[in-house]
């Protein structure tokens, strides 16, 4: 297989791959938010953080280790941006 057939497999992959996440983030998402008063700016941006790191840490509170990204994304102020 030459470099660009690799490339676009490799790109075909990709793109199923976030499509199966982008489809678990609402639901991953209400399960994070479900305990929060503040539920819709929650949902907006632990949607918004699910669709750019393709993770969704698990629990209702914390855990953002497992997903850096998630943890790792500030707002300008230098606070999290993902719920």
């Amino acid at each position: 297989m030459n470099k660009e057939a690799t490339c676009m497999t490799t790109r075909a992959n990709m793109e199923v791959e976030v499509s199966r996440v982008t489809v678990k983030c609402p639901s991953q998402c209400s399960r994070r938010c479900s305990q929060t008063q503040y539920h819709k700016p929650c949902m907006f941006f632990c949607q918004k953080c699910c669709r750019t790191c393709l993770c969704v840490p698990p629990g209702y509170y914390g855990n953002k280790a497992v997903c850096p990204c998630y943890n790792n994304w500030k707002t300008k102020e230098g606070g999290p941006k993902c719920p």
